[in-house]
């Protein structure tokens, strides 16, 4: 669990990243959270655009990838989410205590 503080911290890392995974009419499968953990693991803060003809809120589909993939949602405005997992091989970003 990461500390509001550490949320603030990776808020403001998040502004200057593009996003880059879309979330369409598709459900959330299988390949698709396999290519979000694996770009976790290599990035560890990742931001994902969901489309309108999307069926979730951002709220939504980062709760639910939360829980498939074991990361922390950051933070979902409008439609718009960002997603934390720390790598436990090559930490790139240092959280504030």
């Amino acid at each position: 669990m990461i500390t509001s503080k550490q949320r603030s911290y990776l808020r403001g890392l998040a502004n200057k990243i593009q996003p880059i995974f879309q979330i369409g009419k598709n459900d959330i499968e299988e390949t698709f959270i396999k290519q979000i953990n694996d770009a976790l693991t290599a990035r560890e803060l990742i931001k994902i655009t969901v489309l309108e003809t999307s069926d979730y809120t951002a709220r939504e589909a980062s709760d639910l990838l939360c829980k498939k993939l074991k990361c922390e949602g950051v933070q979902a405005i409008g439609r718009k989410f960002v997603l934390y997992r720390r790598s436990k091989d090559n930490a790139k970003i240092e959280l504030p205590v």
